[in-house]
């Protein structure tokens, strides 16, 4: 899908929507030069009760915890964030979309030290569909271990979310592709599993789920944590551990969580098959619960979605 057939009409930037076109950053900024900018992925579905957003107070604490590591004070609340998103997503008259919140520092410092360089805030949103493939959630995707690792703890903050952060997930997404695989998991400094180029990763042993624990390395992802909560609600056994790269050879399941990947099935990793080459019953069944409720076809226990169109 090209970008031009998914662009929508207008952007937020500061309090006012300006045209797709019009939401331009100077060649100098702060975050052009050196990848100082904060963002977020967040998804809209459409469900029978409207459109509705997923976990968007959770998404946006995100966003303002990566600002405060990265010293950046945005000049918005989380609720006035919360608002201009839901606003976007309703000015483009979208139902079923993606939505990127960002806190940049613009054009002004030269060098290292970034307080003179303003911070502005833009919010897009944009149609968007199946991450890793139309028939990914369906049939399953085939990944490589990267060549690539995460920076070791205390190199970069990994739960800052931030855009400099992800020439390391491009150099993955490149390598898995130019090899023929459509994502790649990717090693901790010590050589054990930390997650996917873009995406939380779990396994399935036994009938128990297991993760890569938070070491330093790796996301705090938001639909991994939803996906531990919906699990345990499920009674399945869910354990974040140490993982050694050879135990996504001989699992039962392995799978994909993220907001854009959703929950995605993995076939294969460096072309040896995960069990029968085909998404299993427990990824199945997590995958299918999680997508009704997201859609509104379940009952949203948890209190994840927030509609677009709020009528007092």
């Amino acid at each position: 899908m090209s970008f031009e057939t998914i662009k929508a009409k207008y952007i937020w930037r500061d309090g006012e929507f300006i045209r797709w076109e019009d939401a331009n950053v100077h060649l100098l900024s702060t975050a052009v030069q050196f990848g100082t900018s904060m963002f977020e992925g967040i998804r809209c579905y459409d469900t029978p009760q409207g459109p509705c957003v997923f976990r968007l107070d959770t998404h946006i604490t995100r966003l303002i915890h990566s600002c405060k590591i990265y010293r950046m004070e945005p000049s918005y609340s989380e609720q006035d964030l919360i608002e201009a998103c839901l606003a976007t997503v309703e000015k483009n008259e979208l139902k079923d979309c993606y939505i990127r919140p960002m806190v940049l520092r613009g054009y002004g410092a030269s060098g290292m030290d970034p307080k003179d360089s303003p911070i502005d805030t833009y919010i897009a949103t944009w149609q968007w569909g199946a991450y890793l493939g139309e028939k990914s959630l369906v049939d399953g995707v085939d990944v490589c271990v990267s060549a690539w690792s995460r920076p070791a703890p205390n190199t970069f903050p990994v739960q800052a979310k931030a855009a400099g952060h992800y020439t390391n997930a491009q150099l993955i997404k490149m390598e898995a592709i130019a090899n023929g695989y459509v994502e790649g998991l990717v090693l901790s400094p010590d050589g054990r599993l930390s997650e996917g180029g873009g995406q939380n990763v779990f396994l399935v042993r036994d009938g128990t789920i297991f993760t890569p624990q938070l070491d330093g390395t790796l996301l705090r992802g938001i639909t991994r944590d939803a996906i531990m909560t919906l699990a345990t609600d499920m009674n399945f056994e869910v354990e974040d551990r140490p993982i050694p790269r050879e135990d996504l050879y001989t699992a039962d399941e392995v799978f994909f969580t993220g907001t854009a990947t959703e929950v995605t099935p993995v076939r294969s990793v460096d072309r040896i098959t995960i069990n029968e080459g085909r998404p299993g019953p427990v990824t199945l069944a997590i995958q299918k619960r999680f997508l009704a409720i997201v859609k509104g076809q379940e009952e949203d226990l948890h209190g994840w979605l927030t509609p677009v169109i709020r009528r007092s």
